[in-house]
């Protein structure tokens, strides 16, 4: 479901933009319309009002918890969570009020070290499912950063999630910075985002600054040149005031040189950027391994050296085997025994 045809539905109710704000400010903040701070039946139109246990019932609906799977420091946890039509996505609650959120159901971009997309795009995720996923996590902590980095490529699916998006910096009381559009490049996104009234902060999936290498890992990316991508990356963060976050994961051997190392510097040299390693998340089925911790911390430590921002972050759900996609994927095999 989208937030258009919530709005259209309130507004066939007799609801004005008043009283759908209204609505999805509780919906997004508190999981439900809190009448005992603004009573209803004070506020909404009658025939809203008598529709209203339907509405949010329909909304809890978006998104159930089918499991949860904390880290052993409980900072991290992996949510599967079941849509109304039985399908899984995960979200993942990170630490400092961070929460990751999927924006489709599987992914067409195929990154060859990702599960999200082995079985190829299976359907897109609408702005409420997507709203429902942070309305869940928040009944659990608090929340106060959403990054849309979990399964799918956001750009892919760009009219929902800018929809979110909206609702999350409008009434979801999250700063516009604190949200993050991840994706592996596309020119839809460079002209779509900075029209946006909630511009968001922006992160690249780079993974290589060799042009066959990167076609090779991200089969399916938009063939956009990387110095270009790059420009385009750094145009909008210096419109938006919000630095990039280049996506990194490193692969023993694939993508941890130390050509690559010289290139990274090279490219970012005086960019608003800050460059995020993510040591590989092992999955089921796949060769790839993480470098030793030794060569990570001497990558980052180098490109500090050179004047650019870089940081190693771990990737969440590797105590649990929570690779994106990798409990989707057992929850459905286990589904089928």
């Amino acid at each position: 479901m989208r937030i258009a045809h919530l709005r259209q539905r309130l507004h066939d109710l007799g609801a004005k933009p008043c009283h759908e704000d209204r609505l999805l400010r509780g919906w997004s903040q508190l999981g439900s319309y809190d009448r005992k701070h603004s009573p209803a039946e004070t506020f909404f139109p009658q025939a809203m009002r008598n529709e209203l246990p339907a509405i949010e019932a329909g909304l809890h609906e978006l998104a159930r918890l089918h499991g949860e799977y904390p880290a052993d420091d409980n900072e991290v946890a992996r949510l599967l969570v079941e849509l109304r039509d039985g399908q899984m996505v995960e979200s993942v609650l990170l630490p400092r009020g961070g929460l990751c959120v999927s924006t489709q159901v599987g992914c067409a971009v195929g990154c060859v070290f990702c599960m999200s997309g082995r079985n190829g795009l299976l359907r897109q995720l609408g702005s409420a499912e997507i709203v429902a996923q942070v309305v869940l996590a928040r009944k659990r902590r608090a929340v106060s950063k959403v990054v849309f980095m979990g399964m799918g490529e956001p750009a892919h699916n760009l009219d929902n999630v800018c929809e979110a998006i909206h609702v999350l910096g409008i009434h979801g009381n999250i700063g516009h910075k604190d949200l993050v559009f991840s994706t592996v490049g596309d020119f839809r996104v460079f002209e779509r985002l900075p029209t946006e009234t909630v511009k968001p902060a922006l992160a690249l999936s780079l993974h290589s600054t060799d042009a066959e290498l990167r076609a090779r890992l991200l089969p399916h990316a938009p063939q956009i040149a990387i110095e270009e991508l790059v420009e385009r990356g750094e145009a909008y963060a210096r419109a938006t005031g919000y630095p990039v976050q280049y996506q990194w994961t490193l692969i023993e051997g694939v993508n941890d040189s130390d050509a690559e190392l010289e290139r990274i510097a090279q490219l970012l040299s005086g960019k608003y950027a800050v460059m995020n390693f993510i040591p590989f998340n092992e999955v089921d089925g796949l060769a790839y391994r993480r470098p030793p911790h030794e060569r990570t911390a001497f990558m980052v430590g180098t490109l500090k050296q050179r004047g650019i921002i870089a940081r190693l972050r771990d990737s969440a759900g590797q105590e649990v085997e929570g690779a994106c996609g990798q409990l989707r994927a057992r929850a459905g095999n286990a589904n089928k025994l």
